[in-house]
C-alpha cells in the first residue's frame, strides 16, 4: 500500500513574508500538514488490516479519521499551490485571464466577488475553508465554505482556490482577527496557478 507524502513547497518558508511569517508557514506546513499525512497513512494501514480481518466495526470507526486527515492533506496541498511570493507575482491578477473574466461575468465585478468570499470565509464558525469552485452542473463559478477539512469536490464542485481559516493558519500574527488575515492573503495569491486550475476544468 502506497504512503502519502508531505508535498514540498515551491518557495522558502520566509518567502511569503510579511503576509505569512516564516514561523507561521513552517509550523503550518511542517507540523500541521505533516501530522495530517502521518495520521492518514496510519489510519489507512489500520483500515487495510481491519479489512483483511473483516472487522466491519473497526472499518466504520476509521472512516471519520481517514476523512478528516485525508481532507486536511488534500486541502492543504491545494492551498500551498495557490500561494506565491509577492516578488514572484503573488497577488498579480491580469485582466485578460479567463478566471478574471469569469469572475466578472458570474459575480458582476471582481470587487463584489472579493467582498463576498471575504465575508463568507470570515463567517465560518470554528475551523474550515473558504472556496472558489466551479460547478460542473451549472457551468459557473460558485463560492462555498466547508467545515473542518471537508472536501469541496464531495459536493460535485471543482476547487479553484481556497482560503484556510483554521486558527493555526493565522493566529501567530493576526491573533483572533481572521478578517485582517483574509484581507491580506489576496496579496500572495498565485493567479497563474489559479488560472491554470480554472482552464483545466473548463476545457
Amino acid at each position: 500500500m502506497s504512503n502519502y507524502q508531505l508535498p514540498d513547497l515551491k518557495y522558502d518558508y520566509n518567502a511569503l513574508e510579511p503576509i505569512i511569517t516564516k514561523e507561521m508557514l513552517e509550523i503550518h506546513h511542517n507540523k500541521h500538514h505533516r501530522t495530517y499525512v502521518t495520521k492518514l497513512n496510519e489510519s489507512l494501514e489500520k483500515y487495510h488490516d481491519a479489512e483483511k480481518k473483516k472487522d466491519a466495526e473497526k472499518m466504520v470507526e476509521l472512516q471519520s479519521v481517514i476523512k478528516f486527515n485525508g481532507g486536511g492533506h488534500i486541502n492543504h496541498s491545494i492551498f500551498w499551490q495557490i500561494l506565491a511570493p509577492i516578488k514572484d507575482g503573488g497577488g498579480d491578477l491580469k485582466k485578460d485571464y479567463f478566471i478574471y473574466k469569469a469572475i466578472e461575468s458570474d459575480f458582476g465585478s471582481f470587487e463584489n466577488f472579493q467582498e463576498l468570499l471575504n465575508s463568507k470565509s470570515t463567517a465560518v464558525q470554528g475551523s474550515g475553508w473558504g472556496w472558489l469552485g466551479f460547478s460542473r452542473q451549472n457551468k459557473s463559478l460558485i463560492i462555498q465554505t466547508c467545515q473542518n477539512h471537508d472536501l469541496l469536490s464531495a459536493r460535485g464542485i471543482f476547487p479553484i482556490f481556497c482560503i484556510d481559516v483554521w486558527e493555526h493558519a493565522y493566529y501567530l500574527k493576526y491573533k483572533n482577527v481572521r478578517k485582517e488575515y483574509i484581507k491580506e492573503i489576496w496579496k500572495i495569491l498565485n493567479w497563474d496557478e489559479i488560472e491554470n486550475r480554472y482552464k483545466k476544468v473548463i476545457t
